[in-house]
């Protein structure tokens, strides 16, 4: 039977453009060992199979896979479930997934979570001396099992970087957006962030001192496909 998947991108820039591909799928429709299967298929960074929420509750179940691997938590699947969620009129303040709960609000345009930095992965985190030197980096000079984030001050006044990511045991050679590096890189300098990451992703953040982040970004569809 023919599987439903609404492919969005998530931490789109103002106009629309990049974002993170991902995969949406209402986990009624699929058999728990075959969500691996389907996320390799698709081949997107991540693939997100949500329980949809009970009538008259606001929470809602997910798993989160890589082509390669399910992961506890991650940042553009949560902030895109919680997107696709509201726009099929069922709107969430929290999601439930490995790592713990995560917080969800919603304004106009921004689709935001709110999750402990421990819950993101480790990254081995790189500070790079220019954008061009950034810009300049070829992924295969990262091919260990480790995923590296590489970041550099645009305007540190305003707390605008740019970035990318490298994390090739997940299947993902480089990710254009990611959200728990976000969580990780704000932690890390401990300040909110406006994050330019891959091509042109935006991802926002805000940090607090009790261990908690949030990712914001702005969501797009691409439409449904289905697969087998």
């Amino acid at each position: 039977m023919a599987i439903d998947v609404t492919v969005l991108r998530v931490f789109t820039d103002p106009d629309g453009n990049y974002g993170n591909p991902l995969g949406v799928v209402d986990a009624s429709a699929v058999d728990a060992g075959a969500r691996q299967r389907i996320a390799a298929q698709l081949g997107y960074s991540e693939t997100i199979f949500i329980d949809l929420p009970s009538p008259g509750t606001s929470t809602a179940h997910a798993h989160i896979h890589t082509p390669a691997v399910e992961l506890p938590f991650a940042g553009h699947p949560t902030v895109g479930a919680a997107w696709w969620l509201r726009e099929r009129g069922t709107p969430i303040h929290t999601l439930r997934v490995h790592a713990g709960i995560v917080q969800v609000s919603y304004t106009d345009d921004l689709t935001s979570v709110r999750a402990r930095a421990e819950w993101a992965p480790e990254f081995a985190v790189h500070d790079v001396a220019s954008v061009d030197d950034l810009l300049a980096v070829d992924p295969s000079d990262y091919p260990d099992d480790v995923n590296h984030y590489l970041w550099t001050w645009v305007d540190r006044e305003q707390g605008v970087v740019r970035s990318r990511m490298f994390a090739t045991d997940l299947g993902v050679p480089e990710d254009e957006a990611t959200g728990a590096a976000a969580v990780r890189i704000t932690d890390y300098l401990s300040r909110d962030l406006t994050i330019v990451q891959g091509k042109g992703s935006h991802i926002h953040t805000e940090w607090s001192a009790d261990g908690w982040v949030r990712i914001a970004g702005r969501v797009v569809s691409d439409g449904v496909k289905q697969i087998d």
